[in-house]
């Protein structure tokens, strides 16, 4: 090994789905040395491609000073965390956890002290975009943890996202998303119930659409959902089993704080209406659905365009 490649900093990364195969080809560089295991092992080529080492199990990422989680939920992290042969048991002592995943608040606190307890570090980095902007370098990556472990780890965050946020300690990173995505979630519950109303009441469905993406009521979700949602496409978002998790952590954060949030249960109400009508492996988008049924209606390009 030449004294260049010895100074490379080993890096491993757990999970290559959607979000985690991008995120992880934004890490190669001439510092770094990526070691990558998935799943989903299609994205393997692309990995070593690039020049990339793929490893078939976590004892390979046992080197790594830096490892990177990005999984799709509680359960799915503390199986790579603390099952048999886990990172846990696998990293040495003052090497750093980075979860990217989206999980609970509480689940997220038990980690770090899991973790700190075998000398390991952690710090819950969720982040916010879609696969386009993982793919380019321009997510917002929310971070809970200690200053110092934070800022050793900046370098790899920035290739990442272009929009880096030290929220303060453990697990404030995973409230920090939880509060951005709960705003998310009531957009796209409210765009569900007003649509078809807007439709049963005889107005264009383009029309309407135009309307509240260039005026007040133009929100991101209005902006992503509404072309797909007047084309009947519901597949090109998280899908609603998935995105149910967060609405159980509000739940559980309110009921322990004693925090009212009526207008998320409300919402809450349209998500699991929408998952018992069987729209689960659906996007948000497909929520729509569940009140256009209930008045016989359809908000579609479509539906306009028998009325031209």
């Amino acid at each position: 090994m030449t004294s260049k490649e010895s100074d490379r900093t080993i890096v491993g990364f757990v999970g290559l789905g959607q979000m985690g195969k991008p995120m992880a080809l934004r890490l190669l560089s001439a510092d770094t040395e990526l070691r990558a295991t998935s799943k989903v092992e299609d994205a393997y080529a692309d990995l070593r491609a690039a020049g990339a080492t793929t490893v078939d199990s976590l004892d390979g990422l046992a080197e790594a000073k830096i490892v990177f989680l990005s999984l799709p939920g509680t359960a799915a992290v503390l199986d790579v965390l603390f099952s048999n042969g886990g990172l846990a048991s696998q990293l040495r002592p003052g090497s750093i956890v980075v979860d990217t995943s989206t999980m609970e608040h509480g689940a997220t606190l038990d980690i770090h002290s899991r973790l700190a307890s075998a000398g390991i570090f952690f710090l819950d980095a969720p982040v916010s975009g879609m696969q386009s902007r993982a793919e380019d370098g321009s997510l917002t990556i929310m971070c809970g943890g200690s200053p110092e472990v934070f800022e050793t780890v900046r370098p790899w965050l920035a290739r990442m996202g272009n929009n880096i946020l030290y929220m303060g300690e453990a697990g404030s990173g995973q409230l920090t998303k939880l509060v951005n995505q709960l705003l998310f979630d009531i957009n796209c519950a409210a765009l569900a119930e007003i649509l078809p109303m807007s439709r049963r009441m005889g107005l264009d469905p383009e029309k309407i659409a135009s309307v509240i993406n260039s005026g007040t009521g133009r929100s991101y979700a209005s902006e992503f959902f509404l072309p797909r949602i007047l084309n009947r496409h519901f597949s090109d978002g998280y899908p609603l089993q998935a995105a149910y998790k967060d609405l159980v952590s509000a739940a559980e954060l309110g009921a322990r704080h004693c925090i009212p949030m009526p207008v998320l249960a409300a919402a809450t109400s349209t998500y699991q209406m929408s998952l018992l009508a069987g729209n689960g492996a659906s996007d948000k988008g497909s929520m729509t659905r569940l009140f256009e049924d209930m008045l016989g209606v359809q908000f579609s390009a479509a539906a306009s365009h028998l009325e031209k």
